[in-house]
């Protein structure tokens, strides 16, 4: 059996989940950026993928990588995070494997492509008042709309953090309750 088979399976299991405690979306990403590159080393090696080894995925990972710009027609922005995973997964390896410390060391100084970031703008202080002003306190959901958007403001959350809460999430001073009243539900 070659290293990587059992390699793959520790990264995932001792370092994404035990150790990192890595998000499920994590751990998907990591997952499709890992299999798209076993098969096209597999592809471009003609082993099949459990014959492959730590040294297998050097060679071919430059073009692994221009294969995913080129072929399949990703960003740079997602090569870079396909690559992130590889890193990760090589700089685990490096500690477990010091006999393919060559290819480790080649794989793990290939560089991101730069792309151009967008730039991070932010809402002014009047921008602010109008969307919080935009959401009517007559109803129950104009209420609830205007306390997701200060708590937002206030805090940075994102989106989906924001979405996510829950009832448990709330401050340990008791709230009177996390549910419409039926009053307000029938207004709303």
């Amino acid at each position: 059996m070659t290293a990587l088979a059992p390699t793959l399976q520790a990264f995932f299991i001792d370092r994404l989940v035990g150790q990192r405690a890595a998000s499920p979306n994590t751990i998907a990403a990591y997952r499709t950026s890992l299999l798209l590159l076993v098969r096209f080393a597999s592809e471009q090696t003609g082993k099949k993928p459990h014959q492959l080894d730590i040294g297998d995925l050097d060679a071919p990972l430059v073009a692994f990588l221009e294969h995913l710009e080129s072929d399949r027609h990703n960003s740079p922005r997602t090569r870079n995070n396909r690559l992130a995973a590889i890193h990760s997964l090589f700089a685990y390896a490096a500690l477990r494997h010091p006999e393919h410390a060559a290819s480790i060391q080649r794989v793990l100084s290939i560089p991101t492509k730069r792309h151009q970031r967008n730039l991070v703008s932010y809402l002014t202080d009047a921008e602010v008042d109008a969307l919080l002003a935009a959401c009517s306190p007559n109803t129950w959901t104009g209420r609830r709309d205007h306390a997701m958007l200060a708590l937002d403001v206030q805090t940075g959350l994102r989106i989906s953090e924001l979405a996510a809460l829950t009832c448990s999430d709330k401050p340990s001073a008791p709230a009177p309750t996390c549910t419409p009243s039926a009053k307000a539900a029938k207004n709303g």
